[in-house]
């Protein structure tokens, strides 16, 4: 996989490198994230389980964009991502 070069987008207010054919949930995993989100009941850590979008652990808020399934959603350039941990009021869904 080629890099592309300076290629960023923004995770919690964070400037993260992303490689050519990233999707979000490659790049958080990549920089050492593997939940971004917590259960409404309980608190229990979510990321990545199918990898297929089937199921919802890895939602995430892209440039405003609520429940964006990060397994399947391409890393862009300058794309502003929020995970559940990092935004105000916590996860939407149990």
């Amino acid at each position: 996989m080629n890099g592309v070069s300076g290629a960023t987008l923004h995770v919690d207010g964070v400037e993260v490198s992303i490689l050519e054919g990233d999707t979000i949930a490659s790049v958080l995993m990549r920089s050492g994230q593997v939940s971004w989100r917590r259960t409404r009941f309980g608190g229990r850590p979510r990321g990545p389980f199918c990898g297929i979008g089937a199921c919802q652990d890895c939602l995430v808020r892209v440039d405003g964009v609520d429940g964006v399934r990060a397994c399947l959603t391409p890393a862009l350039q300058g794309a502003a991502v929020t995970t559940h941990a990092g935004a105000e009021g916590g996860d939407s869904d149990g």
